[in-house]
């Protein structure tokens, strides 16, 4: 049997008292609701010593009670607590990724992914992708996605298959011809 470490119990300790479904959940929601507020100005600004500033009491107050009532639902605490353990997943994937690509650019230069515009755009899209599937699945709605696939059988998949070649046949028949340029021409 494992002995439990210090650390462990402190950790155990603050599972007990409510930080990591109390705590943590309301400062994050607080913080994203405060800065969007912050950001957008939807309750408007007011002159302070001839400086524009937004109304940051009304913005934290509306931030304060939106979390309280995120953290009053444990199914949305528990959604929320699967969705960002996943979405550091996610993060930590991508970091690694990162330094495996990193290995075959050492020398001068830092690497970037801005230099490969095609390639950062396919892995924003990865991500995004990952985003929504995480979230899907802390709903339980990938569970529909299951049911669907266990019915799958070759008709269905050759009626999808065949309807989406004809939508893109069409939309490629249908479609307008970009114009030339005038650098194409000469």
């Amino acid at each position: 049997m494992v002995e439990e470490s210090a650390f462990r119990g402190m950790i155990g300790f603050l599972n007990k008292i409510g930080v990591y479904d109390v705590i943590l959940p309301f400062l994050l929601v607080f913080t994203i609701i405060f800065a969007i507020l912050e950001k957008t100005k939807i309750f408007g600004t007011e002159k302070i010593d001839g400086q524009e500033m937004t109304k940051k009491n009304i913005d934290a107050m509306v931030a304060f009670v939106m979390a309280f009532l995120v953290i009053a639902s444990t199914k949305l605490v528990g959604i929320i607590n699967e969705v960002m353990a996943n979405v550091v997943l996610l993060v930590i994937l991508g970091v690694c990724f990162l330094l495996l690509v990193g290995v075959f650019f050492a020398g001068d230069k830092e690497f970037s992914l801005k230099d490969f515009p095609t390639w950062q755009n396919i892995f924003m899209v990865l991500m995004f992708i990952g985003i929504v599937a995480i979230f899907l699945n802390a709903l339980g709605w990938l569970h529909y996605l299951e049911i669907l696939f266990e019915n799958w059988n070759a008709e269905w998949a050759s009626s999808i298959i065949f309807i989406v070649i004809i939508i893109g046949f069409i939309a490629w028949i249908t479609r307008t011809p970009k114009e030339e340029s005038k650098s194409d021409k000469k």
